[in-house]
């Protein structure tokens, strides 16, 4: 059954390395089987660079997830802290698991959820694995690159 939704990129983070700051940025170019120009999974110098997986070439997360942690725990969470590239809006991704879809002129393939770590926890000092769980983002894989900026609509492929 077709999967129909229309999402938006509201923003796009990177980090040179494990646990510095996430930068935002205006734009970003998305490097097919490799990762995000310039983020630390494409250089291979993340916290889990050293077990790499195809689908960690880019993770998203859902403002609404920001929103109901703020609501629902008191817990609030920068884009930034999430520590995930892209923040989006209206895009269904723990449906996205096994489907290709588009962010811009960039085509995605959802790889699997994003597992909530106490490292991030850890991190930012905030009790985030408990209200994370099945709502930490989705890891995907680039199958077709380019450049992406937000405001970019996000559909299935």
């Amino acid at each position: 059954m077709p999967l129909i939704f229309d999402g938006e990129l509201l923003s796009i983070h990177i980090a040179e390395a494990a646990s510095v700051e996430m930068e935002t940025l205006a734009e970003a170019n998305l490097i097919a089987g490799v990762g995000i120009e310039g983020d630390r999974y494409a250089t291979a110098k993340g916290t889990y660079s050293n077990k790499p997986h195809a689908d960690r070439q880019v993770t998203l997360i859902d403002e609404e997830t920001l929103t109901a942690l703020k609501r629902d725990h008191g817990i609030d969470l920068s884009p930034e802290e999430t520590r995930r590239n892209l923040v989006v809006r209206d895009v269904p991704l723990n449906n996205l698991v096994g489907r290709e879809f588009r962010v811009g002129s960039v085509r995605l393939y959802g790889g699997r959820l994003n597992v909530p770590c106490k490292y991030l926890d850890d991190l930012l000092g905030k009790p985030l694995f408990g209200p994370l769980t099945n709502r930490s983002g989705l890891n995907c894989r680039i199958i077709e690159g380019g450049t992406i900026r937000p405001g970019d609509r996000i559909v299935p492929a």
